[in-house]
């Protein structure tokens, strides 16, 4: 049990920016920060490394840090899968199989997320962000196609943040969710895997932007 809430409170962390990527842990200073012994740490250290969210470092281990190439292979196999997922959501619609409350609450996502992202409440904008994109993957009822997509959007979410920030962003991201959920909702699958891909390869196309700005900045 403790084994369990030590990686469910220290992916949390990692997700939310606690543990940024290339950040260090060990054993005593996580187990000191979620007041446990090291034994159910050291546990979550594999299980974390078995997802794909930290690589072994020395006496402890690193916060994976996804560089520019294996960022570009990860968010063209989400355009694919995202883009799938909508196209079957957009099916199981125009076959009758959703209920108009499954797309009503994809709305208020949509709603929530861009409210928090342009309030600056970017944890939370990040949280609602995935929540939408997930339950459109829910909607497409293919469990491969959501374990796989769960696994990319753990190791992308720490960099989500940055592809908000730019300017212009939140108006572009919000766009194009209404343009998603506007093909999913006339049933259109088409239509729908063709908004999917484009918003998570022009989500791509922003991360790398602003993390060369970034690097740019430090030099």
């Amino acid at each position: 049990m403790q084994t369990e809430t030590a990686h469910a409170r220290l992916r949390e962390l990692i997700l939310d920016g606690g543990y940024p990527p290339g950040a260090r842990l060990t054993e005593l200073e996580v187990a000191a920060t979620l007041e446990m012994s090291r034994t159910p740490v050291r546990e979550a250290f594999r299980a974390l490394a078995a997802d794909g969210l930290v690589e072994a470092a020395g006496r402890g281990v690193r916060v994976v840090a996804l560089d520019t190439e294996a960022l570009e292979h990860s968010y063209r196999v989400r355009a694919a899968l995202e883009g799938l997922a909508a196209e079957l959501a957009a099916e199981r619609q125009r076959a009758g199989r959703l209920a108009p409350a499954d797309l009503d609450d994809l709305d208020a996502l949509a709603d929530r997320t861009h409210r928090a992202t342009a309030e600056g409440r970017l944890t939370e904008a990040v949280r609602l962000n995935r929540r939408f994109h997930r339950r459109i993957a829910e909607l497409a009822a293919n469990p491969i196609a959501l374990h796989t997509l769960d696994r990319l959007w753990d190791r992308l979410q720490v960099s989500t943040r940055t592809s908000l920030t730019p300017p212009g962003r939140t108006g572009l991201v919000d766009d194009q969710h209404r343009e998603l959920l506007a093909a999913i909702r006339a049933g259109d699958p088409a239509a729908a895997q063709a908004a999917a891909r484009r918003h998570v390869l022009d989500t791509g196309t922003a991360h790398r932007t602003t993390a060369a700005s970034t690097n740019d900045d430090s030099e």
